[in-house]
């Protein structure tokens, strides 16, 4: 299995993961924010992304303030920088956008270690749900994902799932794929 606390994996990847790897060293996006335990989850990793896919980072806050004024201190100058507070499954979350070209970047952050949160989750058993899988699949996937669906969605569809796909995908077992 890929490790996915560490970006060193995306240096072997297609062009887009190398690419992306390459801006988040460049500019030390990680490195920058590494007292939040910054995790890169969701499609670029998963190699089903679309062309205008962002780079999804999950962080760890344990204060919402510190948080907040750290992101905007490091990120405040780059382009279209925002910063939001939001709640996401009852959860308080900062959420801040901008971009470095040619990646928007999303950093969101809860007090939830990174590990822990549905974002994180849900790429390692996508990820367990591609490597069980055929090349058609992901390319299914990535159809799906070009029709409009989101990713848990598309997921969801072509694994027959009837109810929210964002919590069935948290309890699917992967033993239960044949």
């Amino acid at each position: 299995m890929v490790d996915f606390s560490n970006i060193e994996y995306l240096k072997t990847g297609n062009q887009k993961q190398i690419l992306a790897f390459k801006i988040l060293t460049q500019n030390h996006v990680l490195l920058n924010i590494a007292e939040f335990e910054p995790l890169l989850v969701g499609t670029i990793p998963l190699n089903i992304d679309l062309e205008n896919s962002d780079l999804d980072i999950i962080c760890y806050w344990k204060n919402k303030t510190d948080f907040k004024t750290k992101i905007q201190s490091v990120f405040g100058k780059e382009k279209e920088f925002k910063i939001r507070e939001t709640k996401i499954d009852n959860q308080e979350t900062v959420v801040a956008n901008f971009k470095i070209d040619p990646f928007e970047i999303e950093i969101f952050g809860q007090n939830i270690p990174t590990k822990n949160q549905n974002g994180y989750k849900h790429m390692i058993i996508e990820y367990q749900i591609l490597a069980s899988k055929d090349e058609n699949f992901r390319l299914e996937i990535i159809k799906l994902k070009q029709k409009g669906f989101k990713t848990e969605p598309a997921f969801g569809l072509l694994l027959g799932l009837k109810n929210d796909p964002y919590q069935e995908l948290l309890n699917y077992k992967i033993n239960s794929i044949t």
